[in-house]
């Protein structure tokens, strides 16, 4: 008798133990993560795919906001990508005069481009996404320490002939002539963004941050990464140009770092032959997803 009731206390005290609440301070489960989907990633800072639905989220869990959605427009067909708007950012890279104007460049798929941005600008108000402006803007000590490989691909006269205006590589700082200034230097009129984004920006809502390197997140002490890094926005949004060069240096540093990246692909542009297609096959093939404006235009917020 005295050892029936010791069992039965026994098993009453085990059974409590599975009763008891998990700890306050353990993480629930992310509320989707029971219904068949595939956690992608880390604990706290996972993807969580679902098969049927052929969607990816990557909200981390957020339930406070409601969730942006989105399909993607190149790779599998039929896939949506769910993002946090509040975790997210627009960046739009190198949009100005010296690359789009036509008195310095003929880039008329950047034009495009340009004003298909403008309106991705406004939509990302509209979600609260913050926008920020990754552009070239040298000082005269960033001229002392640019290797010689990066001046080279931006003075292109050595071995490869000229033809001005179209391809005016005279160089890093260099005086353009005509009021252009010197190129790509800080408060010249050729580092300026493009008109019609220049309208569009707002200097009391978003960021405007200068590079010297063909890639925003080439380093960790430079104010772009600082900036991602406080603000804890987790997915990046790309456009801008060139593509295969500016766009993609960063697009890859910030993969490399472990960011959600997708490119909008009708917002960006580049003058290389085949550098678009190339480009937009990596991003969806190995480095996040593509979509476009028109896709962004129609997704769903909730």
């Amino acid at each position: 008798m005295d050892a029936m009731l010791f069992c039965l206390a026994f098993l009453l005290t085990t059974a409590k133990g599975f009763l008891v609440p998990p700890p306050s301070d353990q993480k629930p489960l992310h509320p989707i993560a029971d219904a068949g989907t595939i956690p992608i990633g880390p604990s706290g800072n996972q993807w969580f795919y679902s098969p049927e639905t052929k969607s990816y989220d990557l909200t981390r869990g957020d339930t406070k906001n409601k969730p942006f959605s989105f399909s993607t427009t190149e790779g599998a067909s039929n896939v949506t990508v769910v993002i946090a708007p509040e975790l997210t950012t627009l960046i739009v890279i190198d949009m100005q005069n010296y690359f789009l104007d036509r008195t310095c460049n003929d880039h008329p798929s950047g034009i495009v481009a340009a004003h298909k941005t403008v309106e991705l600008v406004k939509k990302c108000r509209d979600l609260d996404i913050k926008v920020i402006w990754l552009n070239w803007g040298l000082t005269d000590a960033d001229l002392d320490k640019i290797p010689a490989a990066q001046m080279h691909s931006f003075r292109q006269g050595f071995a490869n002939p000229l033809s001005p205006p179209h391809d005016e590589r005279c160089g890093f700082g260099c005086d353009l002539g005509n009021k252009r200034g010197r190129v790509l230097m800080r408060n010249e009129w050729n580092s300026q963004l493009y008109e019609p984004l220049l309208k569009v920006a707002k200097p009391e809502d978003d960021l405007f941050i200068n590079k010297n390197r063909v890639s925003g997140l080439w380093s960790d002490d430079k104010a772009f990464s600082q900036i991602l890094e406080k603000d804890k926005r987790q997915t990046l949004l790309f456009a801008g140009v060139n593509t295969n060069q500016c766009v993609l240096g960063t697009l890859l540093d910030a993969y490399y770092r472990g960011y959600d990246c997708i490119l909008v692909e009708d917002c960006c542009a580049t003058n290389t032959p085949g550098g678009q297609d190339v480009s937009i096959l990596d991003i969806w093939r190995n480095y996040g997803f593509v979509t476009t404006s028109s896709a962004l235009q129609a997704g769903r917020l909730g």
